[in-house]
């Protein structure tokens, strides 16, 4: 059992606990050489004979230790303790993009833009090292102080090469985020987190996500057969040039899709440039953050 300062490979402090997930605890603490706070993810104890979820912790640290990228939660470092895999991440303080749009109910399109893009420079980077997150959605974005956008929880991230490992697993996510395909059971590409890059952005845009059925099933059927809404029959202040990018990143077909999280981003730059597609005035950084 890990308490309140506990030294964990001689190295991280344990100050707090922060709380619980489905397959971890997540303390708070220093490191001792560093000096720096960060996060201790480790393994839960009573699922140390469940060696699926071993495995599954163990990808998540080898999917995401060698990624470095601003818009991306670092990982210091990681290992054992009491035969309990961990790692120790950066120490994100603040909310996550779900948590700040159950405040603000949603995000004006500019200010939706804006967050997007940070989104989309996650995406790039790990598309281009070969790494398919494939559980994008708001409750895994995570402001830091200093307004930067960050994107985490690679739980079932998996490679390219390895996506036709486990047919089994091609369903994982979260259904409300999950694109047809993979509610049909066929393997993840990039183009699936294209989609639910799409679904993120109709969410900030509009305060919910397009299907919203009571059952899980009735939502992965509505990805496959239901037209995808209008996000401007929802909120008529977004452009029709904001829309677009939304609808196409979130087509049934993946070859009808964004090829590229690179080509989504370059949509939206293109969008910006010209603030007449857009009728507030402040962004969403200069209105949370006070940035000007």
């Amino acid at each position: 059992m890990i308490k309140i300062g506990d030294k964990i490979d001689d190295r991280y402090r344990i100050t707090s606990r922060l709380g619980t997930g489905g397959m971890s605890e997540v303390y708070e603490a220093t490191d001792v050489i560093s000096k720096r706070v960060v996060a201790i993810k480790i393994m839960k104890e009573e699922l140390m004979n469940d060696y699926e979820k071993i495995r599954r912790f163990k990808h998540e640290v080898a999917a995401v230790a060698s990624l470095q990228h601003p818009n991306i939660i670092k990982v210091y470092n990681n290992g054992e303790v009491n035969g309990r895999p961990y790692m120790a991440n950066e120490y994100v303080k603040g909310q996550t993009l779900h948590e700040k749009l159950l405040f603000l109910t949603k995000m004006q399109p500019y200010e939706a833009c804006e967050i997007m893009l940070q989104i989309l420079s996650a995406a790039i980077y790990i598309h281009n090292h070969g790494v398919i997150h494939r559980d994008i959605k708001p409750h895994n974005v995570y402001y830091m102080a200093d307004g930067t956008i960050k994107l985490g929880d690679f739980g079932i991230a998996t490679n390219e090469e390895m996506s036709n490992a486990n047919p089994d697993e091609h369903i994982l996510g979260s259904v409300h985020y999950l694109a047809p395909e993979l509610c049909q059971g066929k393997k993840p590409t990039p183009l699936s987190d294209i989609y639910a890059l799409g679904i993120t952005f109709f969410e900030l845009v509009t305060g919910h996500v397009p299907f919203d059925e009571a059952l899980p099933v009735d939502i992965a059927v509505a990805h496959i057969k239901r037209p995808f809404p209008m996000p401007s029959k929802v909120d008529p202040s977004i452009s029709r040039e904001v829309e677009k990018i939304i609808i196409k990143a979130c087509r049934k077909n993946p070859i009808d899709r964004y090829q590229s999280a690179q080509a989504m981003a370059d949509d939206i730059e293109n969008v910006m440039k010209n603030r007449n597609n857009f009728k507030e005035k402040k962004s969403f950084l200069s209105r949370i953050f006070g940035f000007k």
